[in-house]
């Protein structure tokens, strides 16, 4: 059933229009998502994800939440070491690089963790409505602590004031706790006004959001000679390596089939909004076209294609 599906989800439209951007970037074509239009999207599925996390929260007790976030925190802040201190062994990158990869790949992925609610929903496999909580527990530690490990080789300091700031206040990390406050006050009452605008039109939005986003991932895989293959093979890897890993760490916690799932993909995933913001402003001296490349052209499409169906398959098997 999961094989049917991941092939099923391969030849959906969200996954499609990715593939499409690529050839768009292959063929030279002058295909462009304006960039307001692509601000605007991100809005609308952070909101959305948001107000449904927080409907759920309200109807979850304490003693159901409080593990997961304490878990997701540990993770948020292990992450970016492990991170930083492999790609000392298998790239050429210096150590303030190191740093801006790992703040990068110790955050999240809104769009994977998007996508990978859809699979498990295309699949009718139960997932903690919290989940947006775990988004945005994992979101914080993981940039901050890359930006300290960077600190250490900076040579010319690091705005903490700036970047901190960026990162409780930016667009993703704003809007999606806000989101979440909006859900836990209005409840299902509430939400049901709105529902048919966040709801029907929510594929096709990640639909035209990834499109935006293949051309973008196409458009940064030159960007990767810079870095060595080293970081070619650490982008590929880290889905499957760290996703494992946390799926059977979920799965001991008693997270269940989906919350496993929900947790390894957050895990496994990079950062691309909001983790840039912020290293942009702390690590002047960090070149951003590094970890870009490596998330948006690496792991994100392996993600998208391999590694949901993989994780969540792993799931169902730990999980019995």
């Amino acid at each position: 059933m999961i094989l049917e599906t991941a092939v099923a989800n391969l030849l959906s439209p969200p996954v499609l229009a990715f593939l499409l951007g690529l050839i768009a970037v292959a063929v030279r074509s002058d295909l462009r998502i304006p960039e307001a239009l692509t601000k605007t999207i991100s809005l609308y599925l952070l909101l959305a994800i948001g107000l449904k996390g927080g409907m759920a929260l309200r109807e979850a007790s304490f003693a159901e939440v409080i593990g997961p976030l304490v878990l997701s925190l540990l993770l948020g802040i292990a992450i970016p070491f492990v991170v930083f201190v492999v790609l000392g062994f298998v790239s050429r990158l210096g150590p303030i690089d190191r740093g801006s990869v790992a703040a990068h790949y110790g955050s999240t992925s809104l769009v994977t963790f998007t996508a990978a609610l859809v699979f498990l929903e295309s699949l009718a496999i139960d997932y903690p409505g919290y989940a947006p909580a775990l988004l945005t527990v994992l979101e914080i530690p993981g940039i901050v602590v890359g930006i300290v490990l960077a600190s250490r080789a900076s040579t010319t300091g690091v705005r903490w004031g700036a970047a901190l700031h960026e990162v409780f206040a930016g667009t993703s990390i704003f809007l999606l706790s806000g989101g979440l406050l909006l859900g836990l006050i209005v409840g299902e009452t509430g939400y049901a006004g709105v529902r048919p605008f966040f709801e029907e039109p929510f594929r096709g939005v990640l639909a035209l959001f990834l499109l935006g986003l293949g051309i973008e991932a196409g458009q940064r895989f030159g960007s990767l000679r810079q870095a060595g293959f080293g970081l070619l093979v650490f982008a590929a890897v880290f889905p499957f390596a760290v996703g494992s890993a946390v799926v059977a760490i979920a799965v001991l916690a008693g997270m269940g089939h989906g919350g496993a799932v929900v947790l390894a993909i957050l895990c496994g995933s990079a950062s691309y909004i909001a983790a840039p913001a912020a290293v942009r402003l702390a690590l002047p001296d960090a070149n951003l076209a590094v970890p870009l490349a490596a998330s948006i052209g690496v792991t994100f499409p392996i993600n998208l294609a391999l590694g949901i169906p993989y994780l969540t398959w792993l799931a169902a098997v730990l999980t019995g």
